[in-house]
C-alpha cells in the first residue's frame, strides 16, 4: 500500500491524494491510506465504513470541524494528476481533494502544536458526489455523532480560495402528464399528453426568482426546468410526458415553506391530467457568520460571499453546528474532464487556515 505524507507541502499532498483513484463507492483503498498516515499521530483516531475521522482532545476553547469528501466522480482518463506551469490537472483536484490536502496537513503540522488554539477534527468521509443514503457523514450523524461536534465546521469544497457561506436548498420535482397514444395522422382520436405540460411551463417561464441578502451574502433563487422527455415515434400521439423541474432556493426559507412557494406558483392541482412526485428535497444552510468563532477567519481570509450550490454544511446546520466552505479551487471546473486547479490556491488556503487555527 502507497503511503502519503500529511507533512508534505500541501500541493505534493494534493497530487499523492489525486493519484489514488477514488470514485464513488470505490473509497476503501484511499481510506486506508488516510487512515493509517494518520495512526502515526498523537491523536484519536475512528474508522466507520470508509469514512476516517481524527481528533485532537487538548482542551482547548473551541472545537473546529475540518471535513472533506474523499470520493470523486468516475474518472475520465484524467488519473495520474499532472501539472503545467502552476496548474494541477486530474480527478478531484477542485472536487475536492485539494481541499482535503490542505485539511489534513493543517490538522497533521498543528496537532500536537503549542500554537494551535482550537481543538481539531478531521473528517475524510465517503460516498458525497452520489445519493445521501451513501454519504459518510450520514453514517456518522448515525452511529457516532459526538464526531460531529463543535464551534465551527470548515467544507473543503471549492470556493476559489474565498469563505463562502451557507447554501442554497433545493426541490426537484418530477411533473408527469398523461393522454391517449393515437396515430399523428388522426390526432383527434388521442390526448396530447405533451400538450398538457404547456400551462406547467408557461408558469415556470413567467416566474420571477428572488434574490435576497442574509448577513451580507447575496442569494440568487431560480425555477428551471433541467429535464423534458416525451414521445413513442415521429407520427405518434404520445400518451405520456414528464419533466424534471429544480428549485433552488435561499436559506431563509425551510423545505415545507419552499414546497408551499412551488404550489402557490405552479397551481398544479388546477391541472387536469397532472401528477407529480418530489423526487428529493434538502434544505439550505444560513451563513452563520454572526458566531464570534467566525470573526478571525473571515478576516484572514479578506471577506465571504454566499454558496449557490447545496453542499454539505447544510448537514452540519442542521445539527446546530455553524459551518462555511472553504477550499482551493473554481468549481465550474469540478467533474470536468480538464478539471484543474492552480497551485497558487492550495498554497493561499493554507495559509489562511494555518493563520485562523494558530490565532
Amino acid at each position: 500500500m502507497e503511503a502519503i505524507d500529511l507533512f508534505a507541502d500541501p500541493i505534493e499532498l494534493t497530487r499523492q491524494l489525486v493519484d489514488i483513484p477514488s470514485p464513488s463507492h470505490h473509497e476503501e483503498h484511499i481510506a486506508d491510506v488516510i487512515e493509517a498516515a494518520l495512526r502515526q499521530l498523537p491523536v484519536e483516531v475512528m474508522r466507520l465504513k470508509n469514512t476516517v475521522l481524527a481528533r485532537t482532545q487538548r482542551h482547548l476553547p473551541e472545537r473546529v470541524v475540518l471535513a472533506g469528501h474523499i470520493d470523486t466522480v468516475p474518472i475520465a482518463d484524467n488519473v495520474p494528476s499532472h501539472q503545467e506551469d502552476d496548474v494541477m490537472f486530474g480527478c478531484g483536484t477542485v472536487d475536492m481533494k485539494s481541499g482535503l490536502a490542505v485539511y489534513l496537513h493543517a490538522f497533521a503540522t498543528l496537532c500536537d502544536s503549542p500554537q494551535l488554539q482550537r481543538d481539531l477534527t478531521v473528517v475524510c468521509y465517503e460516498g458525497e458526489e452520489v445519493a445521501s443514503e451513501f454519504n459518510g457523514l450520514g453514517f456518522i450523524e448515525k452511529d457516532a455523532p459526538e464526531w460531529l461536534e463543535g464551534d465551527l465546521a470548515l467544507l473543503g469544497e471549492p470556493s476559489g480560495a474565498m469563505i463562502e457561506a451557507g447554501c442554497q436548498g433545493s426541490i426537484r420535482l418530477k411533473i408527469s402528464a398523461h393522454g391517449v397514444r393515437a396515430h399523428s395522422a388522426r390526432s383527434w382520436l388521442g390526448d396530447n399528453a405533451a400538450h398538457h405540460l404547456t400551462p406547467v411551463m408557461q408558469r415556470i417561464c413567467e416566474y420571477q426568482p428572488r434574490t435576497v441578502d442574509i448577513d451580507g451574502c447575496t442569494y440568487r433563487e431560480g425555477l428551471n426546468i433541467v429535464h423534458l422527455e416525451s414521445g413513442v415515434a415521429t407520427n405518434t400521439i404520445p400518451d405520456d410526458a414528464w419533466m424534471f423541474l429544480n428549485f433552488r432556493f435561499a436559506p431563509d426559507r425551510s423545505v415545507e415553506e419552499a414546497l408551499q412557494h412551488l404550489h402557490e406558483v405552479l397551481r398544479l392541482d388546477e391541472l387536469e391530467n397532472i401528477s407529480f412526485v418530489i423526487d428529493d428535497a434538502v434544505g439550505g444552510a444560513l451563513p452563520g457568520l454572526e458566531q464570534p468563532v467566525t470573526t478571525p477567519l473571515i478576516k484572514a481570509a479578506g471577506g465571504f460571499r454566499a454558496k449557490f450550490g447545496w453542499t454539505d454544511v447544510a448537514r452540519f446546520s442542521a445539527l446546530g453546528v455553524p459551518a462555511l466552505n472553504f477550499g482551493p479551487g473554481d468549481p465550474s471546473f469540478a467533474h470536468k474532464r480538464d478539471e484543474q486547479c492552480p497551485v497558487e490556491m492550495i498554497t493561499q488556503v493554507n495559509d489562511i487556515l494555518q493563520e485562523y487555527l494558530t490565532t
